[in-house]
């Protein structure tokens, strides 16, 4: 009992200063269980629901519903009291949304959020963080996965006692889900997004890998994937503010970064861009900066929510010092998203780090490495000494594919699945009202080939493009979609074949791969022997490749199929993108339906 009310004690004296309300009716299960333990999604609703009706400045609500019937759980803060996109804009200020437990096993941000907004809203004294921004709080993202609760659901993870699972009840992840939108609640949560549209977005996790001696890393687009005035803003103003915040308070802090080779970190370390299918690189193409907030799993429980609480803190302060020029560097962003089909302009798909890097100090931990029967492999030994090493920082990313972008896109109506992930990231587009013809670009793909086993639901699909040129005929009904809008990066990324989370690489377009007239060998036989008889140099080429080619020389059906794949019956749509790119003047306003 002693120790209960010297707990209890510690608990309230860190509320002292600028209290304006008892902390004790608002403890959290977190706080009342030593920080040891974290609220289911009932409990968790009811302390949010319990703000709500306590302070004016909270809105409890719901975004969406997961699979298996959930609310997906939204709250509000704003002391005007603007809980709608449209009362929040009239405000002028900073919007900012927090989301934790995409991954519910990494719980470490639903706590510190639960803290955060009671002292926000019911203690009041972090009330200053409402002064000139406004937030929303996801307190649990991944909500069915939240459910599958255990102790055993991380093995990496030092706490809490139980937690979630890292999935959703269909078995997919989320933070691997943003461009496909595969899954329920990313379609709820690209609806969010575009519905309010955050000058800020913070993604709560609690990292894998190597053990160190930081309590915390972060990770956030620096690179050619976002627009250079947010990048300056984030290396001048946030990101120096926010490191020293929390060293400040006691919190080791690094960015997050991968080991070139684990067993020898003298080789260094490397960052890169993420792709849109994680949160960060899709804030990138929403032109957002965007934290992911990364806490030690080794670390204890307490120790990680305190970390997020404090980067939290600071972010929210941050940005309430800078909210003028936040909001006015990403409305200029998307002003040159709009913009840049009116130029000669290209927009980069696929980034790699250079060789090109600065020495810095990693703050690691002493390892032997040893032989292990068990695995039969080397291991690595963490102790507990510090060790504080210096070593080469790969930082620098460059853009290795960049296309040009084109004025619209072309879409057959046929492909309703491809409509409705661009409708859930809120695409603009509209139909041809009748029929067009004209010159447009597309791809066509050879040497196709699968990934043996699933990922996210999904075979995804490598492949060689070809870009060409051809007149093609459009009916009505034809989807166009321009570039020039908010969204033309994410459209773009998906559009583009050759982006890393596009529509064919995710298998969408999976069907034009497939061959659905065959000939049978005797027909084939007969026009094989005629288009020899008629074709001097097809049957040179024939010839040679069967003297060339010993698989295709051991192969009927290759042999007949080099006739078929020749003849005016070969189906020509076959891997062919039946996407179009529109660049400049190619269709006349009037005949995409647009008004001069």
């Amino acid at each position: 009992m002693r120790t209960s009310i010297i707990f209890l004690f510690v608990v309230l004296s860190a509320f002292s200063s600028g209290q304006t309300n008892d902390v004790s009716p608002w403890l959290t299960l977190y706080e009342k269980s030593n920080f040891l333990q974290t609220p289911r999604y009932e409990e968790t609703i009811s302390y949010c629901k319990r703000l709500a009706k306590a302070s004016p400045w909270v809105r409890y609500t719901s975004f969406g519903k997961t699979p298996q019937g959930r609310d997906l759980p939204l709250v509000i803060l704003s002391k005007e009291r603007a809980f709608t996109p449209a009362e929040a804009a009239k405000t002028k200020k900073a919007i900012i949304l927090i989301q934790s437990g995409i991954h519910a096993g990494e719980i470490d941000g639903k706590d510190a959020s639960l803290m955060l907004m009671r002292d926000i809203a019911i203690t009041k004294n972090r009330a200053a963080l409402l002064d000139r921004a406004i937030v929303l709080f996801v307190p649990i993202f991944n909500v069915d996965g939240h459910e599958r609760f255990g102790k055993y659901n991380r093995i990496n993870e030092n706490g809490p006692e139980e937690m979630g699972w890292r999935v959703t009840a269909q078995n997919l992840n989320l933070n691997r889900d943003y461009m496909k939108a595969d899954a329920p609640e990313m379609r709820s949560m690209l609806k969010l997004f575009a519905d309010w549209l955050p000058d800020f977005y913070v993604d709560c996790h609690v990292t894998d890998g190597m053990d160190f001696q930081y309590d915390v890393t972060f990770a956030m687009e620096l690179y050619p994937n976002l627009d250079s005035d947010i990048i300056r803003w984030l290396k001048q103003s946030y990101l120096p503010a926010m490191i020293t915040d929390v060293e400040t308070s006691n919190h080791g802090i690094a960015p997050y970064i991968a080991a070139r080779e684990d067993r020898d970190l003298s080789k260094g370390f490397a960052a890169g861009a993420g792709t849109p299918r994680f949160s960060t690189g899709y804030g990138a193409a929403q032109n957002r900066p965007t934290l992911l907030i990364e806490t030690h799993m080794l670390k204890p429980y307490k120790v990680r929510v305190s970390s997020t609480y404090e980067m939290l803190v600071s972010t929210l302060a941050i940005v309430n010092r800078e909210a003028d020029t936040l909001r006015a560097i990403v409305e200029r962003a998307d002003i040159k998203t709009i913009a840049a089909p009116n130029g000669d302009s290209y927009l980069p798909l696929r980034f790699q780090t250079t060789e090109k890097s600065r020495s810095i100090e990693f703050r690691g931990l002493r390892t032997t490495i040893e032989f292990s029967e068990i695995s039969g492999d080397l291991r690595t030994v963490y102790s507990r000494e510090p060790l504080i090493i210096a070593a080469p920082y790969f930082e620098e990313v460059i853009a290795i594919d960049s296309v040009k972008i084109p004025k619209y896109y072309f879409i057959p109506q046929a492909w309703t699945k491809v409509i409705d992930v661009l409708k859930a990231h809120e695409v603009r587009m509209w139909t041809l009202g009748s029929s067009v013809t004209g010159a447009i670009e597309s791809y066509k793909f050879s040497d196709v080939k699968w990934q043996e086993r699933p990922f996210e639901g999904r075979h995804p699909v490598k492949f060689k493009s070809e870009a060409f040129s051809e007149v093609r005929t459009f009916p009505a009904g034809t989807f166009v979609v321009p570039t020039a809008q908010r969204t033309g990066k994410v459209l773009m990324n998906l559009l583009e074949p050759n982006g890393p989370d596009s529509f064919v690489g995710w298998g969408f377009f999976d069907g034009i791969f497939e061959q659905k007239e065959y000939g049978e060998h005797y027909v084939l036989e007969k026009l094989a022997r005629d288009m020899l008889a008629k074709d001097p140099a097809l049957k040179k080429e024939f010839e040679a490749k069967v003297a060339t080619d010993s698989t295709f020389a051991k192969s009927p059906s290759a042999r007949l199929n080099f006739f078929y794949k020749r003849s005016p019956y070969w189906d020509t749509a076959i891997g062919v993108y039946p996407v179009a790119r529109v660049m400049g003047k190619a269709f006349k306003n009037e005949e995409l339906g647009i008004k001069n």
